[in-house]
């Protein structure tokens, strides 16, 4: 039942009116997530799904990317993020985009601090990247933090 409003269980925008230049700005940044990133869709998708566990957000990990079967991110990507660590489907580069994600919901000033993972990270992302994903994680960490808050949208199903 949401927190505010009188919104639908599937209903994932309604909220949006009660603050309308707000909302269309929400809408806006998460739409420049989703089409103006750099990052390949592998990439993105690893580190979205990890946020959306990290936050409880229901509807966050139910969402999928209408391209992600043709790039290769079928529904065993998905059930292994909580297994981002050791299970062998992920490449190094989408390993370390799921920590950076985990760290950056869960530990942020201890990855600001972490040299090693910097390092790491640096081997497979340019600063541009880096960026991109900061960015992202940023608006996955705040939306699905608020989704998951006022309880919006947790039966959804969301096809980007």
């Amino acid at each position: 039942m949401s927190r505010i409003g009188d919104f639908a269980d599937d209903d994932v925008t309604g909220f949006a009116v009660k603050s309308p230049e707000l909302g269309t700005a929400m809408a806006q940044f998460s739409n420049a997530v989703y089409t103006k990133s750099r990052l390949p869709l592998r990439i993105r998708e690893a580190a979205r799904i990890v946020i959306a566990y990290a936050n409880e957000c229901v509807v966050c990990q139910n969402t999928r990317d209408a391209e992600g079967e043709a790039n290769g991110v079928d529904e065993e990507f998905y059930d292994y993020a909580a297994q981002w660590r050791t299970w062998p489907g992920y490449s190094d580069a989408e390993r370390i985009a799921m920590e950076f994600a985990h760290r950056f919901a869960t530990e942020h000033t201890a990855l600001r601090d972490d040299e090693d993972f910097w390092e790491r990270a640096a081997v497979h992302f340019d600063d541009e990247l880096l960026t991109d994903l900061a960015i992202s994680c940023a608006m996955w960490v705040g939306m699905g933090r608020m989704l998951r808050t006022l309880d919006i949208g947790q039966s959804c199903r969301i096809t980007l």
